[in-house]
């Protein structure tokens, strides 16, 4: 529930795209749970937790890919957002499969989240008594946090984009959210993980 990168996201989404964009990023960070979970279950997430080179590169790629999102969304704030004539944001801005993918490489190139299943999966299993479905599951309820939360999280943001349905508001929802997003990309490239 802490703020990070995905709640920045979605915010930055909604009051660019349909509701249901918001709902494709969320798959696209669950679906992530379930890829960093298995890399935890199977070992190979302590591999790049201990090469301090992929955990460099993972690291420099989401720090540049959360910076680039914050950049394109100034700039769009910059030269103006597609609207329709209410003043509301275009539909067809990004399709579902896009917004997807973009919520997917989100957490996929955010090396806490790598470490936060490092930190959790082997206090809760037991070598050689916990098989691998066991420690999966402790992934879906993850997930399944994560969605309920996120879900009321777009819910609500959907009615307020709603409410103020001026451009010019728009404008600076996005400059702000596109801000925190370069904000917490230079704080990636700067992260230190404790040893």
């Amino acid at each position: 529930m802490s703020p990070g990168p995905s709640r920045v996201f979605i915010a930055w989404t909604l009051p660019t795209s349909v509701q249901a964009a918001g709902f494709a990023n969320l798959a696209g960070f669950v679906a992530d749970f379930y890829f960093h979970g298995a890399m935890a279950v199977l070992g190979l997430s302590l591999i790049l937790v201990q090469s301090t080179a992929a955990i460099a590169i993972v690291k420099y790629l989401g720090a540049a890919y959360i910076c680039w999102m914050g950049v394109t969304g100034l700039l769009s704030a910059w030269y103006g957002i597609q609207t329709t004539g209410a003043g509301k944001p275009a539909k067809g801005r990004r399709t579902l499969l896009g917004a997807h993918v973009e919520g997917l490489l989100t957490n996929t190139l955010n090396p806490k989240v790598s470490m936060c299943y490092l930190a959790a999966q082997p206090q809760s299993t037991m070598q050689g008594k916990t098989t691998a479905p066991a420690s999966l599951l402790l992934v879906f309820i993850h997930s399944m946090i994560k969605a309920v939360w996120s879900f009321a999280m777009i819910l609500q943001l959907s009615h307020l984009t709603a409410i103020a349905q001026n451009g010019s508001f728009h404008r600076w929802l996005i400059v702000i959210t596109c801000v925190v997003f370069i904000g917490y990309g230079a704080q990636l490239a700067t992260y230190k993980p404790d040893t």
